[in-house]
């Protein structure tokens, strides 16, 4: 590699050639701030705050110091470089004094205060709000129309992020900037509302968004009334994913496992049972597993493709209406655990469904979505009635007075607390193909799995491909995260250039570990950790902690089968488990 001399505050560094000045810098442990930045899907220099001084070497002197954009200019042999003289202190101040004159400044009340990227940079640079260009601002609109989010355009910095995250990252592009000059403002094509476009509900927007622009619709009023009203019996289920975040909005490093403490919380918070979603992912696996095996054996349509998260079952309603009939009929964890809880659960305990509320803590907004879907409701009621995120259940905690991080670990409550290490890898990409291998395996060859390890699937790679020769048959699988590479890898399938038997396909890239609804952090980590990896690597380490790893052989699921459904794919687990799609247009 290619390496060159460079001067950083006057001490000499050396980066590789091709470098911008910001990712130098960066090397040398010298951090510059941003706003716009997100590295490889919005390096476009818009917000102007990471402007440094340069001065380029030319012959035996050095040309005029120069004010750049530090995250699109690159660096040259011999440069100079000055992240914070009186000039670029100035020109930062007086870029973030205009973006606040156009801002809504409400900040004691924002959803992000405490955690707003345009919050911190105006403390860092001591903006005094008297010191503000007051005057005409942008009109401001207010899109609540969607399932699970506002935007809210009076805090927006038109940083870009949004957009980029929706049309790069997703390969959707439903957003974008409208008009020119002071009257830009980020909004759907033809300023039409959000709920009305082909928007999936992934909040991929919402996870990059620097300020309180962009937020989760707040559900956090609706549990604390159920958990109040005496009448009803409040049960509260977590994904796999939550636990891999939820430290993160307490102060703990990425990559911690809060499942003890997370659980000790929501009895805290009045919960009537505290279980796990992985219970129902295990459940799904049953399902879908006995799914494909049937397809594969009766000439079923293939691939068959996963639908656990409904982000991606949206996407391919609106944009390959023609595979929903590939799709798992399987409902989601989520769904499938509100479904057994309204029917089995509440049968065994003597409780009304109607008097039953079924609370889901997810990394996903498009949960929020998913809760209103038709076919999703078992028992003559929606199977689950509140969703919320990573950062409502936060928001919760914080403002019962748990004191989080002084909690001892507890556990989840018996029966549909009981899950195997298949059930907690949900939460990752690759996680869902892995956890349907081993019990499809075993199924197929009757025999057991010397090892239960599938880590071909493993990564936080886009795009994965394998196969695996199963009872003489060579079994082709692919693992897609993120809409954008889902999107490459169903064209080479409609094409005929690819051939899989089954494709597992996550809406967030790496997986639910990156979903909409987890704790956001700052573009400054975002562009310098693998989040997604080390948010998964908890999920992993949980699974090789178990004692049990195969969804087929939980206690509690051969419980369930016994009791209620039977057997997979049976009538009553058709009615109670599965689910029906619906081809939709591009434009709702």
């Amino acid at each position: 590699m290619d390496m060159i001399n460079i001067k950083i505050n006057g001490a000499d560094y050396q980066a590789p050639k091709g470098s911008t000045i910001l990712e130098a810098a960066r090397l040398a442990n010298v951090e510059i701030p941003t706003l716009c930045f997100l590295k490889e899907i919005n390096e476009i220099g818009a917000c102007r705050i990471c402007v440094v001084e340069a001065q380029e070497k030319r012959g035996d002197g050095f040309g005029p110091k120069k004010i750049v954009a530090s995250c699109v200019y690159p660096i040259s042999e011999g440069m100079n470089i000055f992240t914070s003289t009186p000039k670029v202190i100035d020109s930062r101040k007086k870029t973030l004094e205009l973006i606040l004159s156009n801002h809504n400044r409400s900040c004691l009340s924002c959803v992000r205060s405490g955690n707003c990227e345009l919050q911190k940079l105006a403390k860092d640079y001591k903006i005094e709000d008297e010191g503000i260009y007051d005057g005409a601002k942008t009109e401001s609109i207010l899109d609540c129309s969607s399932a699970h989010m506002v935007r809210d355009n009076s805090k927006c910095i038109l940083c870009r992020r949004c957009v980029a995250a929706c049309a790069k990252t997703q390969g959707i592009g439903v957003i974008g900037a409208n008009e020119r000059g002071f009257k830009t403002n980020i909004s759907c094509a033809f300023e039409d509302d959000l709920g009305n476009t082909s928007c999936v509900s992934c909040g991929q927007c919402i996870a990059v968004c620097p300020t309180g622009a962009l937020h989760e619709k707040d559900n956090t009023s609706e549990v604390f009334e159920a958990i109040a009203d005496e009448t009803k019996t409040v049960i509260v289920q977590t994904a796999p994913a939550v636990r891999a975040a939820l430290g993160e909005a307490f102060g703990l490093p990425i990559g911690t496992d809060v499942e003890g403490k997370m659980a000790a919380a929501l009895r805290r918070l009045g919960f009537d049972k505290v279980f796990d979603t992985d219970f129902a992912a295990d459940l799904t696996i049953m399902e879908e597993a006995n799914e494909f095996v049937e397809r594969v054996q009766n000439g079923g349509k293939l691939p068959l493709i996963t639908s656990c998260s409904p982000g991606w079952v949206k996407y391919c309603e609106h944009y390959f209406p023609e595979l929903t009939e590939n799709l798992s009929s399987c409902k989601s964890p989520m769904q499938m655990f509100g479904a057994t809880s309204k029917t089995y659960y509440a049968e065994k305990m003597g409780i009304d469904p109607k008097d039953m509320v079924v609370v889901a803590v997810m990394p996903c907004t498009a949960k929020k979505f998913e809760i209103g879907r038709d076919d999703e409701d078992a028992a003559g009621v929606p199977d689950v009635d509140i969703s919320i995120t990573t950062r409502e259940l936060a928001r919760m905690i914080e403002r019962a007075g748990i004191k989080f991080l002084e909690l001892e670990d507890e556990e989840f409550d018996d029966p549909l607390g009981i899950s195997t290490g298949a059930g907690v890898i949900f939460g990752a990409t690759g996680g869902v193909m892995e956890a349907a291998l081993r019990t499809a395996v075993e199924t197929l060859t009757g025999e057991e799995l010397e090892s239960v390890d599938f880590k071909e699937v493993r990564g936080t790679k886009g795009i994965k491909e394998a196969s695996y020769n199963v009872a003489g048959m060579n079994v082709k699988i692919a693992v897609a995260s993120g809409l954008a590479n889902a999107k490459e890898l169903l064209k080479k399938v409609e094409s005929g250039e690819a051939d899989y038997h089954f494709i597992e396909i996550m809406g967030c890239p790496g997986g639910c570990v990156n979903g909409g609804g987890q704790p956001q952090q700052p573009g400054s980590v975002r562009n310098t950790v693998d989040i997604q990896a080390l948010r998964a690597s908890v999920l992993y380490n949980s699974d090789a902690a178990k004692t049990i790893r195969k969804s087929h052989e939980n206690p509690a699921i051969k419980q369930v089968y016994k009791e209620f459904f039977g057997k997979p794919g049976s009538e009553k687990a058709h009615h109670v488990l599965h689910t029906s799609y619906v081809k939709r247009s591009l434009y709702k």
